[in-house]
């Protein structure tokens, strides 16, 4: 089992947007994982559990992965968190 700690980035959180492709990121793999906000724990597989945890901007998330392929499960949820927000082009100006 292994365990990494990431922060939410984006000004509107882990909002339905970025827990879809939360969602598409954590099926790739067949490894057990959960994300856990203080004292409540999520399925990164399930939409509505990764909303509940109501995580806004600056939160910081424990992600576990338990499994054949953890490492690559839990590297591929890092870069996730990373990335800039789902849905937003960063090449076009604000309107």
């Amino acid at each position: 089992m292994k365990k990494v700690n990431v922060t939410v980035p984006w000004s509107t959180g882990l909002h339905l947007r970025t827990a879809a492709e939360l969602v598409q990121v954590s099926q790739r793999f067949t490894s057990r994982l959960a994300v856990q906000l203080g004292s409540k724990m999520a399925d990164p597989r399930s939409i509505l559990s990764l909303v509940l945890l109501s995580a806004g901007l600056g939160t910081s998330l424990e992600i576990e992965a338990s499994g054949a392929d953890e490492f690559e499960a839990l590297q591929a949820i890092e870069e996730f968190f990373r990335s800039p927000e789902p849905g937003l082009d960063s090449t076009k100006p604000s309107p």
